[in-house]
């Protein structure tokens, strides 16, 4: 336990290695479009303006113009051009930024992710780079992209963000929150300011929903203010300022052996709620706790399981009494409220350790105290007696025996010091016994050494009789001091006791960590996470992962019990819901397991179980805290190696990936020139052969491969991120009469239906883009429909936006093929859908969703494949 009076050294080092790095300082919102970067370029201005090295290292303007006007006064470090797959994209050059080494940067987008290439894969990375060589760097965050929140705001949001930045680099970063009303960054979206306005409308639509961004906004606020909390704890910790500081609410509830341990839990946890406040659950660990029997340490172990489950840090303290503990613990985490139960005790009981409560209401001062009645009665039984390494009848034998031999001693120096000095010899064996066996014995030896000193030398001698009055003082300070030091050498023994298991524990923490470090696979991992927690916990253990949607056994201990139904019903519980099931919780007790989730950052990765032979409780409470760790070391370790194996899948995608796009870009660039020569030898040969009936069909088979070459490499441009649409107003009635032109070959002799009404409001594309689509889709359905088949081209508008629709009157699609249908290389029935190249319906996907413009398949009501594009940015012209 840390002294309050004195500088924390972890403070003190954290300070002073912040005080060899820049400054970090992080402008935090709750969503895109909230004015971060506005917010950083204006006090960067400001900086700049008062004489401090101000340089732009990156930033992304998007556009706006206000923006941009900040930009311009800057001094802008050129970008780094990197070639990524055959495109020349742009960087922040940290080699620029360091050797040009300004007082400030100002870094865009802290969880950008870097193009292949470049020195780290993340910004991030870089901006810890440029902390590390002194300069100092402003930047900007949203919410969303907090590793630890990563999970919380995909379960309101539906949407998982990628980029991700470790809650690590915040934590020394000074926060400011850029922050306006959900309402008025909707009314920002809708005008365009955030997203063009085709991005906007979806945007509104799903993760910008007002009550997505309310939970956003609440959710920079508070995590603003937990880290404005710990910095300042921290700093209170190195300059050792006295008091509680409660501008954050810190909880802490005192626990002990007692009967109703749960329910003060469970008032704890609703008050912590109430409060948005972390909360702790304390157990002082007193000489006296060696003395709880069998059912108090079940009591307590519950109880703290109880606790950890609701989310408490478990934190167990050493000391010499309760209120001692208690006290230190308040002043070390500067709880602002203390739950503390009341238990009937006697009057006996207070007399000799006091009243927890009446002492803490005393020294509250301004700590607000919550005490809770206990609900429970308290036990009846006798403490325990704690006995020595062989404590029994032989011990005070040994006792006696050492009573003896000192009074033969002080019968030989008699003579030398006389009868004054002789009562000191007799604390000896006094100290001895209690040293070695413990209070009880001590205080057997005290009354035993006070009795042989008067039989031996108090007058009358050889009797039990006391003749003078000063031999009775005597005889009571000799029996009073043995006391003292009997029950002074029983606390440090007991206190001895619970420090050597503290620093064992300590010591094979140490030990686990390590031991997981050296091992790299998933199968020696869960080896080592199951004999070491076996032998430190002296339990049966077995590891379980999810493998094929199936719960298996990964690793065991030595001697473990095969699993029941109900053990496995219990892990699969835990797994799934990341809870404690079995033994001794709340959930499937009756299995002979007590099963404890592995959680990390990426959710549930395994389960791991406990049991101990005889059937007895799993997990002392002494051992609740280690059990806890060893837990969350487990967790590190699987999430470890489930980031190494997603690295190295990611790898090989990559790798495939560019030999995919590497292969595809030389058979497109190849097969160009050969094409051209093939129609220039066709178009000879219709000229010489005039009416010749093979001449429309290779005709067409040569447009049909120029398209799909064509296909093929827009492909290749939207998959590197090439593609950048231009958004001008086009009426769907010209832009469907281009594309029937441009098929015209293919189109001959067909059925069209043409229902697109003159008066539909213009739509904002791409026009080059939606040709692509319109071709793609055309070909697609004429093609499937046969040669007598009929394809329906249909526009209408509903509900602010404009759809246009291609069907035929094929057999449809096959059933659950409605998204995979638009997947690369995936074919269904029909052209696209059947024997073809599986690109044409890739290239409507991609390109529309470049474009903002919302595109579904189905099978029509009336029969065949239907293909929708949805329009959701419209021009409004005179009369439409």
């Amino acid at each position: 336990m840390k002294d309050p009076t004195r500088p924390s050294p972890d403070a003190l080092l954290r300070t002073a290695r912040r005080a060899a790095r820049g400054a970090l300082k992080i402008f935090l919102g709750a969503a895109p479009g909230v004015g971060k970067t506005y917010e950083m370029l204006s006090e960067g201005a400001a900086r700049s303006s008062a004489g401090m090295d101000v340089v732009l290292a990156i930033v992304e303007t998007h556009g706006r113009a206000e923006t941009e006007a900040l930009v311009a006064p800057l001094e802008t470090i050129p970008r780094r051009s990197i070639n990524y797959r055959g495109q020349a994209l742009t960087e922040m050059d940290i080699d620029a930024v360091l050797e040009r080494r300004p007082q400030l940067a100002l870094v865009d987008e802290l969880a950008h992710s870097n193009v292949d290439g470049s020195r780290h894969p993340k910004r991030w990375q870089d901006i810890v780079e440029l902390l590390d060589a002194g300069i100092n760097v402003y930047t900007t965050l949203n919410i969303q992209h907090v590793e630890s929140l990563n999970d919380v705001v995909a379960s309101f949001t539906h949407v998982r963000v990628r980029e991700t930045v470790p809650d690590s680099v915040l934590e020394d970063a000074e926060i400011e929150v850029v922050d306006i009303p959900p309402d008025e960054l909707i009314e920002r979206l809708k005008d365009g300011k955030v997203y063009i306005p085709a991005e906007a409308t979806r945007a509104l639509g799903h993760f910008f929903s007002k009550a997505n961004l309310s939970a956003l906004r609440e959710m920079a606020l508070r995590r603003a203010a937990q880290t404005v909390d710990r910095q300042m704890l921290e700093h209170l910790d190195a300059s050792a300022t006295p008091g509680t500081f409660a501008a954050g609410e810190r909880v802490l509830v005192a626990l002990n052996e007692l009967p109703g341990g749960e329910a003060l839990v469970r008032t704890t946890k609703r008050l912590a709620d109430a409060l948005h406040a972390p909360w702790t659950a304390v157990f002082i660990e007193t000489p006296r706790a060696e003395t709880f029997d069998d059912a108090a340490k079940a009591r307590l172990a519950a109880t703290l399981r109880l606790a950890g489950g609701l989310g408490a840090t478990i934190v167990t303290v050493p000391a010499e009494s309760v209120i001692a503990g208690l006290r230190a613990q308040v002043a070390a985490m500067r709880a602002t409220q203390l739950v503390i139960g009341k238990t009937r005790r006697s009057w006996w009981f207070e007399l000799r350790h006091g009243s927890v409560v009446t002492t803490m209401l005393r020294e509250a001062g301004g700590l607000a105290i919550h005490v809770i009645p206990a609900t429970g009665e308290v036990a009846a039984s006798r403490p325990q007696r704690v006995r020595g390494d062989d404590e029994g009848p032989i011990v005070y034998l040994y006792v006696a025996g050492l009573v003896a031999l000192t009074t033969a001693l002080a019968r030989l120096v008699l003579p030398l010091v006389g009868v004054g000095a002789i009562d000191l010899i007799y604390l000896l064996p006094v100290i001895v016994a209690a040293r070695r066996y413990g209070l009880r014995p001590g205080l057997a030896a005290g009354v035993m050494a006070a009795l042989a000193f008067n039989f031996f030398f108090l007058s009358p001698i050889y009797t039990f009789t006391i003749g003078e009055p000063q031999s009775v003082l005597t005889f009571i300070v000799l029996l009073g001091i043995a006391a003292f030091i009997s029950r002074l050498t029983g606390d440090m023994r007991s206190r001895a006791t619970i420090g050597v298991r503290g620093a064992r524990e300590n010591a094979a923490l140490a030990a686990f960590a390590q031991a997981l470090t050296r091992v790299s696979d998933a199968h020696h991992t869960a080896e080592t996470i199951c004999e070491e927690v076996a032998g430190l916990l002296d339990v049966n253990t077995v590891l379980l992962a999810e493998s094929d949607g199936q719960l298996g056994v990964i690793a065991t201990s030595a001697g473990a019990a095969p699993l029941t139904p109900v053990d496995r019903a219990a892990a699969d519980w835990s797994l799934k819901r990341g809870e404690e099931a079995g033994y001794g919780t709340a959930t499937l007790n009756g299995s002979d397991w007590q099963f404890h989730p592995l959680k990390t950052s990426l959710g549930v990765l395994a389960v791991l179980g406990i049991a101990r032979s005889d059937g007895g409780e799993p997990v002392p409470s002494d051992r609740a805290v280690l059990l806890s760790t060893l837990v969350g070391q487990a967790s590190l370790a699987q999430e470890r190696l489930r980031l190494e194996r997603e690295t190295r899948q990611l790898s090989v995608l990559e790798e495939r990936d560019r030999l995919r796009v590497a292969l595809l870009s030389s058979i497109g660039h190849d097969l160009r020139t050969p094409l051209t020569a093939v129609r220039a030898a066709i178009e000879r040969i219709a000229a010489d052969h005039p009416g010749s009936p093979a001449t429309p069909v290779a005709r067409a088979e040569v447009d049909r491969l120029q398209r799909f070459l064509d296909n093929l490499l827009s492909m290749l441009r939207l998959d590197s991120g090439a593609l950048t649409p231009a958004s001008e107003a086009i009426d769907l009635t010209d832009a469907v009469g281009a594309a029937r032109r441009d098929l015209g070959d293919l189109l001959r002799d067909k059925r069209i239906a043409l229902d697109v009404p003159v008066n539909l409001p213009l739509v904002r594309a791409d026009p080059l883009l939606l040709h692509h689509v319109l071709i793609n889709l055309l070909a697609n359905s004429v093609q499937h429909a046969g040669s007598a088949g009929i394809v329906t081209i249909e526009g209408r508008r509903d509900a602010g936006k404009v759809t246009l629709t291609v069907r035929d009157d094929g057999p449809g699609l096959e059933p659950g093929s409605d998204v995979r249908i638009f997947d690369m290389f995936v074919s269904g029935t029909g052209t696209d859908r059947s024997g073809g190249s599986g690109l044409g319906l890739a290239i409507v996907k991609g390109f529309a969703a470049a474009m903002g413009v919302g595109v579904t398949a189905r099978t029509h009501t009336e029969g065949g494949a239907a293909f929708t594009l949805s329009f959701g940015d419209l021009v409004e012209v005179d009369g439409g």
